[in-house]
């Protein structure tokens, strides 16, 4: 009897099944939820806002003096320079703007993560100290993207879907004059580093630096080993950070970032 079919079937059977498995992956990664929720955040922008009245300028790595920091959106107008930061997450966001960690609830899972307003308030202050304008003349907007759902009281500039759209609209005093909106966006496209494979790993390389440095006081709660930033790779909580034991397997010491 010829197997040979039989054995190319399930040969090509496992391939599709292999492609599958690694596009659904991709799909769930950390890396595709934060390039669809740019890329949201950058079509409704498009469409919804003049392009004579604002400038959009997205995915800009700016030089800091430690470093590299990486900022998602740039809007500018007469109204004034709108810094947003992105996040697509799912599930219930609990969160206030002096707090330093906000909560995402799925179902009875928790997960800690960094204020937002506070991870864009590098961004601003590293504007500030680019651009010749104050700091009342920069705003800070986070937008969140996916099925998620705030359940505290959030502020005006902490929006979720097109909500960016009527907050940014919603400024309508006049800040800066035509000469300075020019000026503001030939300076950010005369500084930020051009996009490319190598930017990308340059920043991720310092913001894994940064968190080593901020790792090396973290002791593990069970045999006080060293602990470190991991990313879950599976389970409800795919795609966060938490704090694991470097001494894993033999122990398990974990930790909410």
């Amino acid at each position: 009897m010829d197997v040979s079919p039989i054995v190319s079937q399930i040969t090509s059977t496992f391939w599709y099944l292999a492609i599958f498995l690694i596009f659904v992956s991709i799909l769930k990664s950390s890396w595709f939820k934060g390039v669809f929720g740019e890329f949201v955040v950058n079509i409704t922008a498009k469409l919804m806002l003049d392009k004579d009245e604002y400038h959009l300028i997205k995915n800009v790595t700016l030089p800091t003096e430690n470093g590299t920091t990486q900022i998602d959106h740039i809007i500018i107008s007469r109204y004034g320079v709108f810094v947003i930061e992105t996040k697509n997450m799912k599930g219930w966001i609990f969160g206030g703007a002096n707090q330093k960690t906000w909560t995402q609830q799925i179902y009875k899972h928790k997960n800690k993560f960094q204020n937002p307003l506070h991870q864009n308030y590098k961004h601003l202050k590293t504007l500030e100290s680019i651009l010749d304008v104050n700091d009342n003349q920069l705003f800070s907007v986070i937008v969140f993207i996916g099925d998620s759902t705030f359940k505290t009281e959030m502020p005006d500039n902490v929006t979720s879907g097109v909500g960016y759209i009527r907050y940014i609209k919603s400024r309508r005093n006049i800040l800066l004059t035509d000469d300075d909106v020019t000026r503001i966006v030939l300076q950010i496209e005369g500084v930020k580093f051009a996009q490319s494979l190598k930017t990308n790993r340059d920043h991720v390389r310092h913001v894994k630096r940064t968190l080593a440095e901020k790792n090396a006081s973290k002791l593990c709660p069970k045999c006080d080993g060293q602990m470190v930033v991991r990313e879950a790779k599976r389970g409800p909580n795919t795609g966060n950070n938490f704090w694991g034991c470097t001494n894993y397997p033999k122990c398990w010491g974990t930790t909410k970032t």
